[in-house]
């Protein structure tokens, strides 16, 4: 992943932690479920970002652009069908949820354009050697 791309990655990722961390402490700790997953989100996003920071292997960047989208969804259902009973509306409370929206959707689009870059397809992905394309192991191809 491109330096560039890699730091802009976790700056938006630690930005929307700090946000749900930020809520989680102004008081959407008394929600129940809402409040430790705002908390678990938190968590999650930072030690996600801090290890994007350090390096690491492809499936890292799907896991960062996996706790923004699941991060939207939770946004998109707390304002329309209700999320474990609870909703808000609009973009309340402000600035918090168009900041976190924001970095969210930076998330994904740097994701993608990381991976696009790199060459990647769903089907390069292994898990056994370390995310490395499909062929390719310690700069050789197979």
């Amino acid at each position: 992943m491109n330096l560039v791309l890699r730091i802009a990655t976790a700056v938006c990722l630690a930005a929307t932690g700090f946000l749900h961390a930020q809520l989680y402490a102004g008081g959407y700790r008394v929600i129940p479920v809402i409040g430790p997953a705002f908390l678990a989100q938190a968590s999650a996003s930072m030690a996600v970002a801090l290890l994007l920071l350090a390096g690491g292997p492809r499936w890292l960047r799907l896991t960062a652009a996996a706790l923004a989208a699941g991060a939207l969804a939770g946004f998109v259902l707390s304002r329309t069908t209700g999320l474990f009973g609870f909703s808000e509306r609009g973009f309340q409370p402000a600035p918090q949820a168009l900041l976190s929206v924001s970095a969210e959707v930076a998330v994904l689009v740097l994701v993608a354009v990381a991976l696009h870059r790199d060459g990647w397809r769903p089907r390069d992905l292994s898990f056994r050697n370390g995310g490395e394309p499909a062929g390719e192991r310690r700069g050789r191809r197979v």
